[in-house]
């Protein structure tokens, strides 16, 4: 399938801001499922400092804000070429070793509840891959989809309790639970096209499990599906913070304003 993607990000201050750094992971890559066919990134009202490659393998970019500015944009756009593979997405090839995905964050940091999904799941003795569909069952039914319910800085644990929230929250639950049975997990930003909704206004996450002879494995609990065509990857990371498509730091006590525009769309 191909899929035109466009997401504008546009932020304005009610005061000039002397400093501001955005960081910016918004560079898909190729892999097995994904292709990219084209993928361009511009911003307005902001200069590039650095690209680098971080830990995780994103491509990431750092860019400065004119001095004193009032309002940032940041777009990026292009067409991918997806390809449907059950949520397989294949061996784990690089750095970092399985081992660092296993380590708990503040945002996934396990508490009673989750703890308590993981034991139950760990009693009925399936294998992994079974194991994991269960999780992402159980959390589909005791967290519904809320926005507004919770925010960037909600943990894991506090979305199961207070059973709302967002594909963020869904997917660190899933991280954290899956990590307490032994299981490498990480977090995924990227997009999803959804049939009938043209505008969406923001990106959506999931999770990828390592699951022995399969390689990594996603696993979206918020739709209760396993990645398919409709999926495009963008960054991945231990939590939302790792791998967020754009945060950063600012000076001043300007109040900020987001507006978020995003299409995901099927060439026809």
């Amino acid at each position: 399938m191909l899929l035109t993607i466009n997401h504008v990000s546009r932020y304005h201050y009610d005061q000039p801001v002397p400093y501001a750094v955005q960081r910016l992971r918004l560079w898909p890559t190729n892999h097995p499922g994904q292709v990219v066919r084209e993928w361009r990134v511009e911003v307005e009202g902001a200069e590039r400092e650095v690209s680098y490659v971080d830990g995780f393998g994103n491509r990431t970019e750092l860019v400065r804000h004119e001095r004193n500015a009032e309002s940032i944009c940041v777009q990026a756009s292009g067409v991918i070429e997806t390809e449907d593979r059950n949520g397989v997405l294949g061996p784990a090839n690089g750095t970092p070793p399985l081992w660092v995905f296993e380590r708990e964050t503040e945002l996934t940091r396990p508490g009673e509840r989750i703890r308590a999904l993981a034991s139950e799941l760990g009693a009925l003795g399936e294998g992994h891959l079974p194991m994991l569909h269960s999780l992402m069952g159980r959390i589909h039914e005791q967290v519904s989809y809320v926005p507004g319910a919770t925010n960037v800085a909600t943990d894991a644990e506090a979305a199961l309790v207070n059973g709302a929230g967002v594909c963020q929250d869904h997917a660190q639950i899933f991280i954290s639970a899956a990590r307490l049975l032994g299981i490498p997990a990480r977090y995924v930003s990227g997009y999803l096209r959804m049939e009938g909704v043209a505008e969406q206004t923001a990106s959506h996450a999931w999770a990828e499990a390592h699951v022995d002879g399969l390689g990594w494995v996603g696993f979206d609990a918020a739709n209760a599906i396993c990645p398919n065509d409709n999926y495009v990857r963008i960054a991945c990371g231990l939590d939302y913070r790792s791998a967020a498509p754009v945060s950063g730091v600012r000076t001043g006590a300007a109040a900020e304003t987001l507006a978020v525009e995003i299409s995901v769309e099927q060439e026809q």
